[in-house]
């Protein structure tokens, strides 16, 4: 194959397959049916002009029938008036009115013949069209409910793939709070543990004041027990052992002489 016929096949085929992705099926059923009805229309008019051409010769045939008549009459009167020569003029028109009809006769046999024909081809082409509506009807209507179909199937992918997208942002959401309310809670022991100053502390402690704090409240301790062992009755009041020491040795040194 040459260059110049494979260009023409690519051509070909490329022009082919856009017709075929811009081509609505529906249109051309549509445009095969009005087609079709032109022709059968046209049938219809050559129906109508061969009755009419039938109907006009019938006319022509029966004024022939009465020319015909009216000159055999015309003859027979010549012959009762003894005009022998009249008698034979009137036959003679009357023979050419006959064949003049003979003829008529055959072309209304023929346009009779025609209209038969032509109202039979009518009727079947009418009953091809009546059938070609039905059954255009029928595939306008498998491809309109084919089209939605497909119209659905492509919102619901698309639907589809959006809802996946969508899914997968909120889990990346969802990941992102886990590790902040992670993180956040590792801040919290820290900042209890001591381990992280809190930077909102109007004083920020460090080692020495926790044990400045911790003798300070020491001595709380101490003054408060102080403080009870004062309230205490005096009679309740334990011997310390220095009183114990005293009771002791007193008696011993008054039996000494």
């Amino acid at each position: 194959m040459s260059l110049a016929r494979r260009i023409a096949a690519l051509f070909r085929t490329k022009v082919g397959k856009a017709l075929d992705r811009a081509e609505d099926p529906r249109e051309v059923l549509d445009y095969s049916y009005d087609k079709q009805l032109e022709m059968l229309q046209q049938v219809r008019r050559g129906v109508a002009d061969v009755a009419t051409s039938r109907k006009r010769v019938e006319m022509q045939l029966a004024q022939l029938g009465r020319s015909a008549d009216t000159l055999q009459g015309q003859a027979q009167q010549a012959v009762a008036v003894g005009r022998e020569d009249l008698a034979r003029e009137a036959l003679t028109r009357r023979t050419a009115v006959l064949a003049q009809r003979g003829e008529l006769q055959a072309q209304e046999t023929s346009l009779q013949a025609e209209e038969e024909k032509l109202t039979l081809a009518a009727q079947r082409l009418q009953t091809k069209v009546d059938a070609f509506r039905t059954r255009k009807e029928t595939i306008k209507a498998s491809y309109t409910a084919a089209e939605a179909e497909t119209h659905i199937s492509e919102a619901v992918t698309g639907i589809s793939e959006e809802m996946g997208d969508v899914g997968m942002a909120m889990q990346r959401a969802q990941d992102k709070t886990e590790q902040m309310q992670a993180r956040a809670g590792a801040l919290d022991e820290l900042l209890a543990s001591g381990a992280l100053e809190d930077a909102t502390s109007p004083v920020a402690h460090d080692d020495l004041q926790s044990r400045l704090d911790a003798i300070t409240a020491g001595g709380e301790v101490e003054a408060e027990l102080a403080r009870m062992k004062a309230e205490l009755p005096a009679t309740s009041a334990a011997p310390s052992p220095q009183d114990e020491t005293a009771e002791r040795s007193g008696p011993e040194q008054e039996a000494t002489p």
